[in-house]
């Protein structure tokens, strides 16, 4: 498509499509971060955008659109940061830039926890790390447990709680390090939920951009070769006054023998099971301690 059609009033909303998409495909960006983009600036449902293809686009809202590809392809900013939102379970979220974007492969660490945990009985769960909430949030409507959630950073706690009122979720939240509060509060978890940082810090330069120059640096390294966090709950999990019976740990794609020993170091007659993504790599550690 010619700058100069893209540029008319009445630019259809495929031949803006197209533009946005070669722009995208050129800058070595995701082309479908395109309709994503004009269908939020668009404010339609999905279904109403896809049948408009060959209706005009406002140009106001095509200059918009332009601005916001442009900086998405020459920054790498995430498109969730741009738009101010995510989904995730089938529900949106709000995310800014003191969270990490949720990945599909969290997921899967949702549906894990979901399918071991089917019990009549309300257990205690606490989610560490929550970051924007996505994961005590999602088990808080999808089950009849009771949920706390912790974080030791304030600013992401904000998000967490916003997203709790929008959802009507109902998650107590804790400002603090992993199970810190727990311990603090005397509270007693049956079930340890988290998806903590995990990647070591010399690993940062084989990060794509969009990841290391936008996610907080705080939800995504690690000391230890990306172990420390891992290390820092098992430490605390033995403070406990009561133990508890599951954990449930989202680990990097080669972090599966090593976190199973630092479980298994801690508690020696513990059950330890990884599991695989939908990608096959190594994603999930459950335990039964």
């Amino acid at each position: 498509m010619k700058t100069v059609a893209y540029m008319k009033n009445d630019a259809k909303q495929y031949e803006v499509l197209q533009w946005a998409s070669l722009f995208l495909k050129n800058h070595q960006r995701e082309p479908y971060v395109a309709e994503i983009l004009l269908q939020h600036y668009l404010n339609e449902p999905r279904a109403k955008f896809l049948a408009n293809m060959r209706d005009p686009i406002p140009l106001a809202i095509v200059e918009q659109f332009k601005k916001a590809i442009i900086n998405h392809a020459k920054t790498g900013i995430p498109v969730q940061h741009i738009i101010g939102k995510t989904e995730f379970y089938g529900r949106e979220f709000h995310v800014t830039k003191d969270v990490l974007i949720p990945r599909m492969e969290t997921e899967e660490l949702v549906q894990c926890v979901l399918k071991k945990i089917q019990t009549i009985e309300p257990l205690t769960i606490v989610d560490l790390g929550t970051g924007s909430g996505v994961i005590a949030i999602t088990l808080a409507l999808e089950s009849s447990h009771h949920i706390y959630a912790t974080d030791i950073s304030g600013d992401a706690l904000k998000v967490a709680k916003h997203n709790a009122i929008s959802l009507d979720a109902t998650v107590q939240f804790y400002e603090g390090d992993f199970l810190q509060p727990m311990i603090d509060e005397e509270i007693h978890p049956d079930v340890i939920v988290s998806n903590p940082p995990y990647i070591a810090k010399e690993d940062a330069e084989y990060l794509s951009d969009t990841v290391k120059d936008f996610d907080p640096d705080l939800a995504l390294f690690a000391d230890h070769h990306g172990l420390k966090a891992y290390e820092t709950i098992i430490k605390q999990v033995r403070q406990l006054k009561s133990r508890p019976k599951h954990l449930f740990f989202e680990i990097g794609y080669n972090q599966g023998e090593a976190v199973t020993r630092i479980i298994r170091q801690a508690f020696p007659a513990s059950d330890v099971s990884v599991y695989q993504d939908m990608n096959g790599k190594d994603r999930i550690i459950y335990a039964n301690i």
